[in-house]
């Protein structure tokens, strides 16, 4: 399952990312916000996603069959810091293919953000396309790396 989401500042992106999903016959749950409300606030959405997505991460599964989560705001900074706050998240910024690629490969991100200000419709859908279609390296340093993340939240 993908769990999209947004405040104000990605709002209109997210409605276009929804467009995509349903086109290609990809299933997601919106979790909000459902209208365009320049008073809310990034984190409510953030966590919203990344518990959806955490409560069902297990690495074990293959990347086309795990939740994944979409983040949109207006610089995509502001739901990244706040979804990492979730154990098990591993939420990345891409700004563009490359990044949202390098996320998967490396780093075996189960949410990406994209920044509303300054993202075109056509790079937003480039970038969930990478996302969603990018499997894990599983190199040993990467393994290495997000294991010790692992350990790290195990411990706190």
């Amino acid at each position: 399952m993908i769990y999209i989401g947004s405040d104000h500042g990605g709002f209109r992106l997210k409605e276009k990312i929804k467009e995509y999903l349903s086109k290609k016959k990809i299933a997601f749950v919106d979790l909000g916000n459902e209208i365009l409300d320049p008073k809310d606030d990034y984190q409510t959405y953030a966590f919203r996603v990344a518990e959806a997505v955490a409560k069902e991460e297990t690495r074990a599964k293959k990347w086309e069959r795990r939740s994944k989560g979409i983040l949109l705001c207006r610089s995509s900074a502001g739901v990244v810091i706040a979804a990492n706050k979730v154990k098990g998240i591993r939420a990345a910024a891409a700004v563009d293919v490359k990044a949202a690629k390098h996320a998967r490969q490396h780093s075996d991100a189960n949410i990406i953000a994209i920044a509303g200000d300054w993202t075109t419709h056509a790079r937003a859908l480039n970038i969930v396309s990478a996302f969603l279609n990018t499997d894990y390296g599983k190199e040993e340093r990467h393994e290495r790396r997000i294991m010790g993340i692992v350990r790290y939240e195990k411990q706190h």
